[in-house]
Formats: structure tokens, C-alpha cells, sequence
């Protein structure tokens, strides 16, 4: 045995070291580690690049544009505050939140469903007064959970699955790891519905941080003609299921309805007075037919509604609309906007909006086109003039060609009669032809960095493959569980690759582990799947640590968690589920 194995090993353990110590992004010290085994001939230059063609990366990026297509239509938004506004205690929630996540996470990348929920989490805290810790980690888990079930549920799975072609084995079905995936969920949900929900932080402080941090803008909007709420009630309509949005009164030709009933029912020309919260006030204005109340002759074709978005404006000392109301300041002869909702620091404005005084530092929701920013962000009107990043245009008609070309994805994926991946860049290019999203949004969508990880980790594992360094290690293991047999082969593996996924990214841990399974299974002359499903599991297995998996690091800051809350909540679970995978794999996929 050459030089090759140790050197490999050596590059692998600097790179080791260097994520857990936080050095470098992932993605440039994967390129790094890449280039110098490259560099040092121990890979092949199309060894080193191999990643970047492989099917499993090009599913994840097409998966991604899929789920972008699904937010941006409106799909899961829909889904989400419809299903979840209900919910009155955190236990409630909880259930709620499983029911949704679970489902959606097995089937779409986990990282655009945990950041679509955190603040629909976060508003629902705040309006029942309840500690954002009590739900954050379980959303999180949940999506983890739920992307085990399937193939395509996270990219873990596409990863390996990519792996397995490239080495002439083949490829998993789309529901196959359901066979333990879902008894997995299971349990994991019951642990997190019972003893991880004792254990899980209630930070009361949070409530009152919450609490600072909400500006409640009062928000007036009027029902026009093609309105899809005419004839609906409050309730009907879901008015009264958004999160951080209140309903105060509606004024219907001069007469004010309030406080409003949940059956009273909308008519063409009421006017809705709300308060709220940014994020939920971007949900109203993308109803059509809804639009600000503040100036009578506001309307906006559906073309021109697709190119304007929101920003704020703060009102200066010196503004020369001081003292004006907003309906004599005419926005939208002056300024091409219309105000949609006024904040005035601490309290909430009683007047209808068309009937405030403009005071300095007022803050105000402004509905504007495109240039908007760019041509007043110095007027001496405005000390700030910023865009709202949340806001974006919902296509809400292309919703039902979304859920159709997402079940035609499903459809096509269980059938066989595509691969997974030209199925899935089909749909995603689908998705883009028909007007779900725009080609600058399917781009955004695709988190690069992930897929420049996923692909160089591709060379790291060739080379710990083709020096040897995999089959080094592999008999150092076999000599240790060879008068044990296999399963405790297995039992190491998961263990292992648990582990690594909490100090490095699952991704990485699937590719580096990879190898090394296959060269247990030679030595034991056994078949390498039931080894390869303890790795695809194990990797995704991220319950112990913030850093591991992406969805944990999303809800750790606005949780308010410390690190010691995931290895309370997260080492029993973890315990739990490497028990029921190492008893259920063998039984599913023999070893020989």
C-alpha cells in the first residue's frame, strides 16, 4: 500500500476539523479539499468534477425550483394559515404543525417548508402568548422526520441515490425507505408529542421579545367588483385565521360594522379595517380584487399588480406632508403609490387611514412600482425609504398548474417511467413555462452553496475510494465487529454517520461515508443496501446540534435555544431511532 490512503485521510481529517471549527463556508472547503487531492494526483481531474454531472445533484437543484413554484403561487401559504390558524393551545399547534410538515417534508426539500413556517410559527406565538421555544424544534424535527419517508424527501436521499447509479447498483424506488421511514416518523412524533414536549424550553422572555418587536400597522382595504371574498363570510373568507391580523371593523357606505361577527358576509364596496403585522399584511395584498382603501380611484391591472411590491417609508422632521392627511397628500398623484398601512410608534392609530395627520417618523406600508426606492430614497420628505423583503407577488392563477404538474411529478416518479432526474428537471422547467415562477426567481431559489458542497464531497469520497483509505478503515472496523457478525457492522455504521451529520453537513457525511459501506459489505461478502439505508438514515438523523442540518441552525436563533436544548431534546430521540433502524433494516433489506 502506497502513500495514497494516508494522505487521503490526512486531507480528510484537516477538512474534518476545519468545519467543525466553523473555518471556511462548507462549500469552499469541499472545493479546497477537492482541488488539493486533485492537485496531488490521488483523483483524477474527472473524478474531482464528477459531482457536478451526478443525477442526485441535479435533482436536488430541480427540486428546489419545484417547491420555490409551490410558494410562489401560493400553494403552501394557503395550506398553512387555512390549517394552522386554528390551532388554540401549543400542544394544538404541535399536532397541527406534524400533520402538515410531516406529509409536505416527504415529498419537498425540507429547507424552503422550515422557512416558509417559522414565521407563520413566530405570528401564532404572538397573537396566543405563547414562547416561540415551545414549537420551533419540533418544526424543525418534523421536517427532518418526514423527509425519511421517501426518496426525494431530502436531499440526503438524492445524494446517496446518486451515489448508488454511479456505482453500478441500483437505484432506490421512491417510496422504499417508507418501510422504515415511516415507522421512524412514528415514533419520532410520538416521542416529540410526549416526553420531548416536557422537555422542551418555555423561554417566557421570548414572549415579551416578541411582543417589542411586533409593529402593528393599521391597514384599510376595499372589496372591488372581482373580488373572490364577495358572498363570503369573515370566517369563510379565512380573515380571521391570519396570524398577527385582527379584523376591527368593516365600514360599509358610511356605516361602521364592528366589532365584526364571523358570519357577517362580505359585499362589494366594504371597506376592511385591520391591524397587523407586515407579514400577514402581504398576505391581504395579494388577494385580488382586495386593494388600499386610501385613495377612491386606486385600481391596478392584474399586469401592473404583478410589477409593483411593497416598501416602507418613515415620514422626516421636515417633511413637507406633516399635517397632511394621507387622503389631501395624494400619493398617487405624487409619488405613483398608494398607503396601504400607517405604524405610529407604541400605539395603534384610531382614525381610517384616509383621515391621519402625517407626523414625523410615522411609518408607512407604501404599495409602489419598481423604481420607487431607487428615486426617493434621498427625497428630504422620507428619512427611510427601504423595500419589504418578505413581499413578493403571489401568482395565485397558477396555483392549480403547480398542484397539477407537482402530482404529475409524483405520478412519474412512482411509475418508473422517467428517471427521478429528468422527471424532476421536467417539472421544473414545466413550472417555469407555465408562469408559476420567473426564471430570476427559479435561480434565486436554488441554494447554491448546498449543491457546491453536494458535488465537490462527490471527489473527497473518489478519493477516499480509489486510494484505499475507505478499505483501510473498513478492515480496522471489520476486525473489530468480526466475531459479532454484520449487525454490529451496521450498528457502527449508524452510529458513525449520526455522529459526523451533527458536526458537519449531512450531505457530507452521506458522501464520505459512502464508500466505506460498500467496503464493509465486501468484507462480509454481504449485499451493501441494508449498510447504505443505516447511512441515508444516520445522515439525516441531525437531532443533537444546531450546526448539522440546515432547518435546526433556521430555528435556533428565533427560538431562542442554546445549544445544551438540542442534546436534551434531540440524544433520546436519537437513541430511539438508531434502536428501531438497526432492528427493522436487516429485516427489510437481508444481508444476504
Amino acid at each position: 500500500m502506497g502513500y495514497e490512503p494516508y494522505v487521503t485521510l490526512g486531507v480528510v481529517a484537516l477538512l474534518f476539523f476545519s468545519l467543525v471549527r466553523n473555518i471556511a463556508p462548507p462549500d469552499i472547503l469541499f472545493l479546497g479539499a477537492v482541488a488539493l487531492l486533485a492537485s496531488l494526483k490521488i483523483i483524477t481531474p474527472e473524478q474531482a468534477l464528477a459531482g457536478f454531472a451526478n443525477a442526485g445533484v441535479i435533482t436536488v437543484a430541480a427540486m428546489f425550483i419545484v417547491a420555490a413554484a409551490l410558494r410562489e403561487t401560493g400553494v403552501l401559504s394557503m395550506i398553512s394559515h387555512r390549517y394552522l390558524g386554528k390551532a388554540k393551545t401549543d400542544r394544538a399547534m404541535l399536532g397541527r404543525l406534524a400533520g402538515l410538515v410531516v406529509p409536505l417534508s416527504a415529498f419537498l426539500n425540507n429547507t424552503p417548508i422550515v422557512a416558509m413556517f417559522v414565521p407563520v410559527v413566530l405570528d401564532w406565538s404572538r397573537t396566543h402568548r405563547v414562547s416561540p421555544s415551545r414549537l420551533l424544534i419540533p418544526l424543525s424535527f418534523f421536517s427532518i422526520l418526514g423527509g425519511t419517508c421517501t426518496l426525494i424527501g431530502t436531499s440526503t436521499n438524492l445524494v446517496v441515490q446518486g451515489l448508488m447509479l454511479q456505482n453500478d447498483l441500483p437505484g432506490m424506488k421512491l417510496f422504499e425507505l417508507a418501510w422504515v421511514g415511516v415507522p421512524y416518523a412514528i415514533v419520532g412524533l410520538i416521542y416529540l408529542m410526549t416526553v420531548g414536549q416536557k422537555i422542551l424550553p418555555d423561554r417566557k422572555e421570548l414572549i415579551e421579545q416578541l411582543g417589542e418587536e411586533r409593529r402593528e400597522f393599521l391597514v384599510e382595504m376595499e372589496v372591488q367588483k372581482q373580488c373572490r371574498l364577495i358572498g363570503q363570510t369573515v370566517e369563510a373568507a379565512g380573515l380571521r385565521h391570519l396570524p398577527g391580523l385582527f379584523l376591527i371593523e368593516i365600514d360599509r357606505s358610511g356605516d361602521t360594522i364592528g366589532p365584526v361577527a364571523p358570519d357577517q358576509v362580505i359585499q362589494e364596496g366594504d371597506r376592511l379595517i385591520f391591524t397587523g403585522v407586515v407579514s400577514s399584511i402581504i398576505d391581504l395584498e395579494n388577494i385580488p380584487g382586495l386593494v388600499p382603501a386610501t385613495d377612491p380611484g386606486y385600481e391596478v391591472s392584474p399586469e401592473e399588480q404583478k410589477r409593483r411590491r411593497l416598501c416602507e417609508a418613515v415620514i422626516s422632521q421636515t417633511s413637507p406632508l406633516i399635517g397632511q392627511t394621507i387622503r389631501d397628500a395624494d400619493f398617487r398623484a405624487i409619488y405613483g403609490a398608494a398607503v396601504v398601512a400607517v405604524h405610529r410608534g407604541g400605539h395603534r392609530v384610531k382614525s381610517k387611514i384616509g383621515d391621519i395627520e402625517l407626523q414625523p417618523g410615522d411609518t408607512l406600508l407604501l404599495q409602489v412600482r419598481p423604481h420607487f426606492v431607487r428615486a426617493y430614497r434621498h427625497d428630504p420628505a422620507f428619512y427611510l425609504v427601504s423595500n419589504v423583503d418578505e413581499w413578493r407577488s403571489v401568482r395565485r392563477h397558477r396555483s392549480w398548474v403547480a398542484i397539477l404538474l407537482f402530482i404529475t411529478l409524483i405520478g412519474l416518479m412512482s411509475t418508473e417511467l422517467l428517471p427521478i432526474a429528468v422527471a424532476s428537471m421536467l417539472i421544473a422547467f414545466l413550472m417555469i413555462a407555465g408562469g408559476c415562477l420567473s426564471s430570476a426567481t427559479a435561480r434565486n431559489s436554488i441554494e447554491w452553496q448546498v449543491l457546491l458542497t453536494i458535488a465537490a464531497a462527490f471527489g473527497v469520497g473518489a478519493a477516499l475510494e480509489s486510494s484505499g483509505a475507505a478499505r483501510l478503515l473498513a478492515e480496522s472496523l471489520f476486525s473489530l465487529t468480526e466475531n459479532y457478525g454484520p449487525l454490529m457492522a451496521l450498528a457502527l455504521i449508524y452510529i458513525l454517520g449520526s455522529l459526523m451529520t451533527e458536526v458537519i453537513t449531512n450531505n457530507a457525511a452521506a458522501v464520505l461515508l459512502f464508500p466505506f459501506c460498500l467496503e464493509i459489505a465486501s468484507l462480509y461478502n454481504s449485499d451493501s443496501r441494508p449498510f447504505l439505508m443505516a447511512l441515508v438514515l444516520s445522515a439525516s438523523a441531525s437531532f443533537m446540534s444546531p450546526v448539522g442540518y440546515q432547518t435546526n441552525m433556521m430555528v435556533y436563533g428565533p427560538g431562542g435555544y442554546r445549544f445544551s436544548d438540542f442534546i436534551k431534546i434531540g440524544a433520546p430521540l436519537n437513541l430511539i431511532l438508531g434502536v428501531i433502524a438497526i432492528i427493522l433494516i436487516p429485516m427489510i433489506w437481508p444481508f444476504q
